[in-house]
């Protein structure tokens, strides 16, 4: 089971024009050996159960963003993420506000001065089987979104691919 670069799939709930604009995007498929999962499920099984110095070094980056006055969740939403029964768009789902919420994908991010950010999860049909496919896409606001990317895409990067190919060998997918 492979986690590969791919493009940001057309058609999905993020626009077209937003994932052409944006400063930085990336996108990685695998497949899922449980097809019978909702999107829900799926977001979950990634993005619920980040290794412990991950969540060290997201709870130090925060730190850093706060004092420079960005929106970033507090240690506490890291270490526990609540799972609700329902989500809907403008609820939070793990650390992130909801912007858009269908069958098949989820679109959660944040807003804020330097960057605006949309996590896009996808689950796509495949004849048979099936597989999820995790894009991000960033839109920046002034230099210093850029100077934050600068630094923070090759963790990102290394862990996105990570949490997706733990969630594999663990079966939440």
């Amino acid at each position: 089971m492979n986690v590969v670069e791919c493009d940001v799939p057309s058609g999905g709930l993020l626009s077209r024009e937003a994932v052409e604009q944006a400063y930085f995007r990336d996108s990685y498929r695998t497949q899922l050996s449980r097809i019978e999962l909702g999107i829900i499920d799926i977001f979950f099984g990634i993005f619920a159960h980040h290794p412990l110095w991950m969540k060290l070094l997201l709870i130090a980056r925060n730190k850093v963003a706060s004092l420079a006055g960005l929106d970033t969740p507090t240690a506490s939403e890291i270490f526990h993420v609540e799972v609700k029964d329902r989500y809907a768009v403008g609820d939070t789902i793990g650390v992130w506000p909801i912007f858009a919420l269908g069958e098949n994908e989820i679109v959660a991010g944040r807003n804020n001065k330097h960057l605006d950010f949309r996590l896009s999860v996808l689950k796509v049909l495949d004849g048979d089987g099936a597989s999820v496919i995790v894009s991000t896409i960033c839109t920046v606001h002034h230099w210093s979104g850029k100077v934050y990317l600068f630094f923070v895409v090759p963790f990102h990067k290394y862990g996105v691919r990570k949490l997706m190919a733990n969630a594999l060998t663990a079966g939440r997918l």
